[in-house]
């Protein structure tokens, strides 16, 4: 059995990181379903999928929440935090492991990915894995579903926030908005990312050492 890994929410400035992983012995059932990157397909078809996916292969997910994120970016960096959800979900006895690269040093990370797992797997990890191989597609479909639900209970309590990346002005023009109301950064915000700290430095008291 092998498995592949993806995440779903790397860059976002809200909400949580997650980290699937999805166990098959042949691509044939995921080959069969259509998978491919999550990114490509609608939110009703990822959603088709999950359920398929799920009903037909092992999974696992890892999720850092921002609070999270913010805590452990204090000793470590965002490939570190990474690494060790990548670790937490691999299944015991897996003969191969494919992982979606998080790492701009394909050799670095698998390298230190094999010590800290510390197992004799064969490793494939590489950048833009999900659009290559069926299981890290499936695995990113797994990854993307589980953070958009999450997402939509964040909007459930809060209002509109958007998607939670820095790129949708709906998420920013929130943050800010809360910031300059209330001079700290909402919940589920991640404050140690830059455009934050620039909003709480430039809004309230909030020293960026604090981050």
């Amino acid at each position: 059995m092998y498995c592949g890994i993806d995440e779903a929410g790397r860059g976002s400035v809200m909400g949580p990181l997650v980290v699937a992983s999805v166990s098959a012995e042949s691509d044939e059932d995921l080959i069969r379903i259509g998978v491919k990157d999550s990114k490509k397909l609608s939110p009703a078809r990822r959603e088709a999928m999950y359920s398929e996916i799920t009903e037909c292969a092992e999974w696992r997910i890892s999720v850092a929440s921002a609070e999270e994120i913010d805590s452990l970016r204090k000793e470590m960096s965002l490939n570190e935090i990474e690494l060790r959800m990548f670790c937490k979900v691999v299944p015991p006895g897996v003969s191969g492991i494919i992982a979606d690269c998080p790492d701009v040093n394909e050799e670095s990370f698998t390298s230190r990915f094999r010590s800290a797992l510390g197992s004799d797997a064969e490793f494939t990890v590489k950048h833009k894995a999900d659009d290559t191989y069926p299981v890290v597609s499936a695995a990113s479909i797994i990854a993307k579903v589980t953070r958009d639900r999450m997402m939509e209970d964040i909007r459930g309590e809060l209002g509109e926030t958007g998607s939670g990346y820095p790129s949708d002005r709906v998420t920013m023009n929130f943050i800010e908005n809360w910031i300059v109301k209330n001079k700290s950064a909402p919940p589920h915000v991640r404050c140690s990312w830059e455009p934050v700290r620039a909003m709480l430095s430039k809004r309230s008291n909030t020293k960026l050492d604090d981050w």
